[in-house]
C-alpha cells in the first residue's frame, strides 16, 4: 500500500523534457544569460562552417564553449589552445547530448577588462577637459606640401602609408619621425616624435600604426601621448589599428583614419588625377577665356577702325566731294527749272506781241489807211486826204477820195 501510493505522487519524466525543464532554468536565469568567464582555452576546433568550438578551463573545472559563424567573423582575438581569456557569453544547454555550455559572443584576453576600465576613465577626464571637443579641430589642408609621419620605421604601416603617398600624390615632402609603437619605451618617444617634426613645418602629420591587441595599442592611449597630440601645432590624423580599433588619440587627433593606409589617403584628398583634370579644366578656362578676349579685341578694335574711319580726312573729303555733287546736281536742276519758267515767259510774251502785231491784224481783215501827202494815219473820216495809200497784209494800194 505505501508503495502504490508513494509511485503515484512521483512526476514521470521522460529525458527530453527534464532536459528541455533544465534548459529552461537556465535560460531564464538572468545572471546566467549575461556571463564573463576566464580561463584558459583547449581542445580548440574550427571545422568548415565557421563556428569555433573549444573547453575553457581552470585547475578545478571545465567548461564546454561554443561560438557561432557571425560572431567569431568580429573576433580580433587570436585563439589558440593554452591561452589564458576572458569569454562573455550566455549558458545553456545543448539537449542531444544533455551537456551544458557557454554560447560565446565575445572573447578578450585576460586583463583586457581592467584596461578597458583605465581606457574609458581615463576617457571621461580628458573629455571632461574638452580635449576631444569638435571644435578644437582643425581642417586637414586639401593640398600638403610637407607631410610627417610617426610610426615604427620598420612596421609594415610606414611601407603603406609611403606606397599611398607616392600612389597619390609623388609631389609631397615626407619626413618620418620613427618611433616604437609599443611597450613602455613607446609613449615618451611617441610625444618626442610629434614634437621633433615641427622643425620640417609640415602642413599635417600622420601618427600611425597596424593592428593589434588592446595591450598592443595602449601606448596610443597613454596620457602623455594623448596631450601631445592634441597640443600639437599641426593638424595630426590617427590611423591606429584597424577599423574597428578606437584609442584616445583618435580622440584627440583632428581626424581619424581607419586604417594607415587610409590615413595617408585622407593626407592628400587631392591626387595627381585631380591635379591634371584641375590643370585640363584651367586649360580649357584659360583658352576660353583668351578667345573671348580677343573676340571683344576685336570687337573693340573694329569699333575703334569705323570711328576712326568716320573721323578720316579721307571720309570728310569723300563727304565733301558727295556734297558738292548734290549741290551741283541741285544746281543745275534750279537752273533748268529758272530757265524752263523764263522760256514759258517768254513764250507767253511772244504769243502776246504775236496777237500785237499789226501784220496779224491786217490778217485779219483790217487795212491801215494813211495819208498819201504826209503819211499820216487816217482814223477818222475828216482826216482823208484826196488819196490815200491803203496797207493789207500782203501789200499797198492808193485810193481817191471822193468828196
Amino acid at each position: 500500500m505505501q508503495a502504490s501510493l508513494f509511485s503515484q505522487n512521483v512526476q514521470q519524466w521522460t529525458v527530453s523534457k527534464l532536459t528541455f525543464f533544465i534548459r529552461k532554468l537556465l535560460e531564464e536565469n538572468e545572471v546566467l544569460q549575461d556571463v564573463w568567464v576566464q580561463g584558459e582555452i583547449s581542445n580548440l576546433s574550427r571545422p568548415a562552417s565557421g563556428h569555433i568550438y573549444f573547453t575553457l578551463k581552470d585547475s578545478s573545472a571545465a567548461l564546454r564553449c561554443v561560438m557561432w559563424k557571425t560572431s567569431a567573423a568580429r573576433l580580433g582575438t587570436p585563439l589558440q589552445d593554452g591561452k589564458a581569456i576572458e569569454v562573455h557569453g550566455r549558458i545553456g544547454i545543448y539537449e542531444v547530448s544533455g551537456q551544458y555550455q557557454l554560447y560565446a559572443d565575445q572573447i578578450r584576453p585576460v586583463g583586457e577588462g581592467a584596461l578597458y576600465q583605465e581606457f574609458m576613465l581615463l576617457k571621461a577626464m580628458l573629455e571632461a577637459e574638452g580635449l576631444f571637443a569638435p571644435e578644437r579641430k582643425r581642417l586637414i589642408p586639401m593640398f600638403p606640401k610637407r607631410i610627417g609621419i610617426v610610426t615604427s620605421a620598420t612596421g609594415a604601416a610606414l611601407r603603406d602609408m609611403l606606397n599611398t603617398l607616392k600612389r597619390r600624390l609623388p609631389l609631397v615632402e615626407v619626413f618620418l619621425a620613427a618611433s616604437p609603437v609599443q611597450g613602455i619605451e613607446a609613449p615618451p618617444a611617441l610625444v618626442k616624435a610629434i614634437q621633433s617634426l615641427a622643425v620640417h613645418s609640415p602642413d599635417v602629420i600622420l601618427l600611425a600604426r597596424g593592428g593589434g591587441s588592446i595591450e598592443d595599442l595602449w601606448a596610443f592611449n597613454d596620457e602623455r601621448v594623448v596631450r601631445a597630440v592634441a597640443m600639437s601645432a599641426v593638424p595630426i590624423i590617427c590611423g591606429v589599428g584597424h577599423e574597428t580599433d578606437f584609442t584616445l588619440c583618435d580622440f584627440a587627433a583632428d581626424l581619424r583614419a581607419p586604417t594607415p593606409t587610409a590615413a595617408a589617403e585622407l593626407a592628400t584628398p587631392i591626387t595627381m588625377i585631380d591635379l591634371g583634370a584641375g590643370l585640363q579644366s584651367y586649360k580649357t578656362r584659360i583658352l576660353s577665356a583668351t578667345l573671348n578676349l580677343l573676340a571683344e579685341q576685336k570687337t573693340s578694335l573694329s569699333s575703334l577702325g569705323s570711328e576712326l574711319r568716320y573721323l578720316s580726312p579721307d571720309r570728310r573729303i569723300q563727304s565733301g566731294r558727295q556734297r558738292v555733287d548734290e549741290l551741283a546736281r541741285r544746281a543745275r536742276s534750279s537752273l533748268f527749272h529758272h530757265l524752263q519758267l523764263q522760256s514759258a515767259q517768254v513764250k507767253g510774251m511772244q504769243r502776246r506781241l504775236q496777237a500785237l502785231n499789226p501784220m496779224e491784224v491786217l490778217r485779219r481783215g483790217y487795212a491801215v489807211v494813211t495819208r498819201k501827202d504826209d503819211g499820216s494815219v487816217v482814223s477818222r473820216v475828216a482826216q482823208a486826204g484826196d488819196e490815200m495809200n491803203v496797207r493789207v497784209s500782203d501789200g499797198e494800194f492808193v485810193v481817191k477820195h471822193s468828196r
